[in-house]
């Protein structure tokens, strides 16, 4: 399966690299084209035991890649995430949801055929919904179902977490989303 994993900080650089390692082809975009540079050089922008190995393997298998090219990544993916930086606001604390909503907009303008949007980000409840809004407002012709599918990375053991997880939820009321979720996880039915 085709996957682009837009940003790639802890949540996107962990899960995008699992992805991969379950021979999945995954695309990781960032807008901070030193850390892409570093990240095609091998260096790490975060510490998690084992992630250099990962990513160093599944660069050198063809399945993970890294570019600041958001359209062509998009573009060519089945399954989109968006894990990008949802800081707080100042002054009022909450999440604040601009990065996430720009990458709606550039996912929705670069989506080809039928692709899934799926928010891997901490964001409120209703996000889905406001995600989907963005998403008609910019290309209302596009085939694209937004899904739910929050992260339970722990820090220092987030490999582990993502490939051996006690639970992995999904939120979507579309059954073709419904299915392309099952199938890019099929492979952590094989664990048990």
């Amino acid at each position: 399966m085709r996957v682009a994993m837009i940003g790639t900080g802890y949540v996107g650089l962990v899960s995008g690299t699992c992805f991969s390692d379950f021979g999945h082809d995954v695309t990781c975009v960032d807008t901070d084209l030193s850390k892409i540079e570093r990240l095609k050089a091998g260096i790490m922008p975060i510490f998690e035991p084992g992630l250099d190995d990962l990513v160093a393997r599944n660069v050198a298998g063809g399945r993970l890649r890294f570019t600041t090219d958001l359209t062509e990544a998009v573009a060519e993916a089945e399954v989109v995430f968006i894990a990008v930086g949802t800081p707080s606001r100042r002054g009022d604390g909450h999440a604040d949801l601009s990065y996430v909503h720009a990458a709606a907009r550039e996912i929705a303008r670069a989506a080809r055929g039928f692709t899934v949007v799926v928010t891997k980000s901490t964001v409120p409840v209703g996000t889905g919904a406001d995600l989907e809004a963005i998403i008609r407002e910019e290309a209302p012709d596009a085939d694209i179902a937004v899904v739910s599918n929050p992260e339970f990375l722990r820090e220092g053991a987030a490999i582990e977490d993502f490939k051996r997880p006690d639970r992995i939820v999904v939120g979507t009321a579309d059954p073709r989303a419904r299915e392309v979720m099952a199938a890019l996880y099929r492979p952590l039915s094989l664990n048990t």
